[in-house]
């Protein structure tokens, strides 16, 4: 109590001390030797366990079926998704061959304008 502390604040450590044995109905010096005897018997409370400081527990192994499982699972999806880009990708190149058999109609077309105008004009 004497250590690191201004006398001021030690004789306000004291008066507080003073005061709050008196409330309990007991003085300075069986507040003290409570407190001590106290301290003798307390304890130390177990320190707090957390479940993440628990070890984890090791995997279980997966078994061949899982396992067979698991790639008939993934070639499954790999065969949607393959079915899905292929359907897009017809749709996308039945849309690009219009759009092509549209423009060679129209080269087409210019074509034989102008060669309609060559043969027309000599």
């Amino acid at each position: 109590m004497e250590r690191g502390a201004t006398p001021g604040e030690r004789a306000a450590g004291r008066a507080a001390a003073l005061r709050i044995a008196a409330a309990a109905g007991l003085t300075l010096a069986e507040a003290e030797a409570f407190g001590a005897a106290r301290r003798d018997t307390a304890t130390p409370r177990p320190a707090p366990t957390y479940a993440w400081q628990a070890p984890k527990a090791p995997p279980e192994p997966i078994t061949v079926a899982e396992l067979q499982a698991q790639k008939l699972a993934a070639e499954t999806r790999r065969r949607k998704m393959a079915e899905r880009e292929a359907r897009r990708l017809r749709a996308v190149h039945a849309e690009q061959e219009r759009q092509s058999a549209a423009a060679r109609a129209a080269q087409a077309e210019r074509d034989r304008a102008w060669a309609g105008t060559r043969t027309g004009g000599t």
